[in-house]
């Protein structure tokens, strides 16, 4: 800070640069060329007699719009040139599909809420105002969607050149929305992950690089199921991206035994791996087998097996620790839940008073229960026309209990090319998606 009784001398407040090996100053302020009236008012604010408050012919504050976060987010997307990549051509769309982006990072809204926040009047953000789009309204926001879509295939063509090497590794993931309208051409009745039942929907895949990075993405119908968008993908990686080799990372509901006889098992040229993983039967199946000897674990938790039922493929068997701990633990709380309220049932079908009868009557009331905590197998249950009992299914729990934090990884990929370890890191990198 400077000294205020200075403030009439001769003074400017300056920085240092780099430019290349050299270092620059350029000045920031000259304080000495203020007008007297800004000098003694800057004298008195700097001393502590003052307020801005109680300078009104000084200082006038006309707007004030949060802006840091909107520097940070668009500085942001500069430096990656996805600016450049949407379109060369500077215009009114590009603004507008970058302010969108940018609204939907820092504040997620409808089109309708995120149009109003470019307006001078209802504005939340200096998006707006440094991108030139005041008086923007949501129209205008679908407008450009549409101009972003027509380029869409442009647009992840040249990110896939700037991101996927010609014999790269891909991580690919499907996931669905709800589409609440009802002209949607793709919206359709589906399995719904979210557990919102009686909602339309649209499935999308999502392909990304070995770091997370997405590179392409692809609408289906509500009703497509996972392995089918597979085929489109493959197609789209060695047809328009022009990749020569590829080792595909899926989990096991897209890649599984049935699409990976369809698009793998004739690939004599080997153009293209996959990397994936076991379902809980198929695992519980190993073991019965002794494929899986659980003894394998007391000392490491990775162990490469092969199995008879899975030829030419590489198995790597992990157990998680923490994950099995925690596993163990929401069983038994799901138990203890079930137990609670199946032991009101009990009472019901004992008391004197409005006694609960009747087998139909006593299975709907118990069906309710073990549906709602999803640990029906664990139980052993006695329904009769006017009694009811339970007990717990020790050999079922500890059956399960057994696989707990334990998931096998299957691929095509030879060790040569990859190790268990980086087979598993590879898998794990789906949590990016």
């Amino acid at each position: 800070m400077f000294p205020t009784e200075t403030l009439r001398q001769p003074y400017c407040e300056s920085e240092s640069y780099r430019e290349g090996s050299k270092v620059r100053k350029r000045t920031l302020a000259n304080l000495s060329k203020l007008p007297d009236h800004a000098v003694n008012g800057l004298q008195a604010l700097l001393k502590g007699g003052v307020t801005i408050a109680s300078l009104p012919d000084s200082f006038k504050i006309t707007r004030s719009r949060p802006h840091g976060h909107v520097a940070a987010v668009l500085g942001s997307l500069k430096n990656t040139g996805l600016h450049n990549l949407i379109s060369s051509e500077k215009s009114r769309n590009l603004r507008l599909v970058l302010a969108m982006i940018i609204a939907r990072i820092i504040d997620p809204r409808s089109k309708l809420a995120t149009a109003r926040g470019f307006n001078e009047e209802t504005c939340f953000s200096s998006i707006g105002k440094i991108l030139g789009i005041d008086g923007a309204d949501e129209d205008e926001l679908y407008l450009a969607m549409d101009w972003l879509l027509a380029r869409q295939e442009s647009i992840e063509n040249n990110w896939a050149a700037k991101h996927l090497a010609s014999s790269t590794l891909v991580l690919y993931d499907v996931s669905s929305s709800p589409n609440e309208g009802k002209t949607c051409p793709v919206a359709r009745y589906g399995y719904n992950r979210d557990g919102k039942r009686g909602k339309l929907q649209i499935v999308f895949g999502l392909i990304c690089d070995a770091e997370g990075c997405p590179i392409a993405i692809e609408v289906f119908e509500g009703n497509t199921a996972d392995p089918t968008t597979l085929t489109n993908q493959i197609a789209k990686l060695k047809e328009r991206f022009g990749i020569a080799k590829i080792i595909w990372v899926g989990d096991r509901g897209i890649i599984s035994s049935s699409t990976i006889q369809k698009h793998f098992h004739n690939n004599e040229e080997r153009s293209f791996d996959w990397i994936s993983a076991l379902r809980a039967t198929q695992i519980r199946s190993l073991v019965e087998q002794e494929s899986i000897q659980l003894s394998l674990f007391d000392e490491k938790n990775l162990a490469e097996i092969s199995s008879d039922d899975y030829p030419g493929e590489r198995l790597i068997a992990c157990r998680n620790p923490m994950l099995a701990a925690e596993r163990a633990k929401t069983r038994e709380e799901l138990l203890q839940a079930t137990e609670k309220e199946l032991s009101k049932i009990v009472a019901a079908t004992t008391r004197q008073k409005k006694r609960l009868t009747g087998a139909s009557n006593i299975a709907l009331k118990v069906g309710n229960v073990v549906n709602r905590y999803k640990v029906a197998k664990h139980f052993t249950l006695d329904i009769q026309e006017n009694s009811f009992s339970y007990e717990r299914n020790t050999q079922s729990i500890n059956s399960e209990a057994a696989l707990d934090g334990l998931y096998v990884i299957r691929t095509s990929v030879e060790s040569a090319v990859l190790s268990p370890t980086e087979t598993v890191i590879a898998y794990k990198s789906l949590s990016q998606v």
